[in-house]
């Protein structure tokens, strides 16, 4: 289905909701937070967006799976999950449905010689702290990416020619359905590629297990995340609110010099503009909406294709839908 169509699909379902709350009603009662109309905009690095229609922090994976398996007797309801907010643009209509937040429950780090087991809510930075601290080299690039564990297998991040699925040993996801399953690292391989995971997204992932390499000395990985820090710091606008690198980077040319070749750094539209300090970021300077961020973006695509016929393609996620 593309993206069109998905947007009307999604545009009926917020009307339909909306007149009638029969299916809020009749969701089953859970352990963990379940809030209609919670406002996301705080939720999410852009700081623009709607709310969430319902909102759900289970309180551990048996609440997530148990309201999944609940949900299987209830008409089809249009589900979400968020992560920390970090690689996302949360369209000012709000996100119809179900909108999953794993929060505190999720965040924990355990290590185990040369493992680390994650939470999918623990922060990816705090990942590379913990193998800092436990002398474990592999996860050095993880200190220079925003966002969750589960956002970053989501969208296999990665950094200074790393990613993260090159440490996943095995992942543990709950189905639409309520089903908990574990898969290893063999199983999903055919599944990731550049900045990409072709995992089915109503899959809700729960916790990821890493593995690195145990060393006598954390001074080299710990001069590796300086330079690394240095390096983020030197070319990437920092304080301010952006999502990180907007387009993924096509073969041959980062995304960046395509749209400085166009002429768009620097460029505006209503409080959203281009940072002058990495033309792949685009920042909301105060004031703007999702809308303005969004079609920036597309005005980007436009040009770089107009011009230079490559299309660029989106490397933040879109949620939700457009006020009405």
């Amino acid at each position: 289905m593309n993206m069109h169509w998905m947007s009307l699909v999604l545009r009926y379902f917020t009307f339909s909701f909306k007149k009638s709350e029969k299916w809020i009603k009749s969701l089953p009662p859970v352990r963990g937070r379940l809030v209609e109309n919670e406002p996301l905009h705080k939720k999410n690095w852009f700081g623009v967006g709607g709310s969430a229609q319902v909102y759900f922090e289970p309180a551990d994976v048996a609440d997530l799976a148990g309201l999944l398996y609940k949900l299987r007797e209830l008409p089809p309801i249009p589900m979400s999950t968020l992560g920390a907010g970090s690689n996302v643009l949360i369209r000012d209509g709000g996100i119809p449905g179900i909108t999953v937040h794993l929060g505190k429950p999720f965040s924990q780090v355990v290590v185990q010689d040369d493992i680390l087991i994650c939470g999918a809510s623990a922060g990816a930075m705090e990942v590379a702290r913990e193998a800092l601290k436990n002398k474990i080299t592999g996860f050095e690039f993880l200190c220079g990416i925003p966002g969750s564990v589960g956002g970053a297998v989501r969208m296999n991040a990665g950094a200074y020619g790393c990613q993260i699925f090159d440490m996943l040993k095995t992942l543990t996801i709950v189905t639409r359905e309520g089903e908990i399953r574990v898969l290893s690292a063999d199983e999903i391989k055919d599944s990731f590629s550049y900045r990409k995971c072709v995992l089915p997204q109503e899959w809700i992932f729960v916790n990821a297990v890493f593995q690195g390499k145990q060393v006598k000395d954390a001074t080299v990985i710990r001069e590796k995340m300086e330079a690394n820090k240095q390096k983020r710091e030197k070319g990437q606008p920092i304080g301010v609110r952006t999502a990180g690198s907007t387009f993924k980077n096509p073969e041959g040319t980062p995304a960046w010099q395509l749209i400085e070749k166009v002429g768009m750094r620097g460029a505006k539209r209503g409080g959203a503009e281009v940072s002058k300090k990495h033309c792949n970021f685009l920042i909301n300077s105060g004031s703007a909406t999702a809308k303005d961020i969004e079609m920036l973006g597309e005005e980007i695509r436009r040009k770089v294709y107009e011009k230079e016929g490559i299309e660029l393609e989106w490397e933040v996620k879109k949620m939700g839908v457009d006020k009405l």
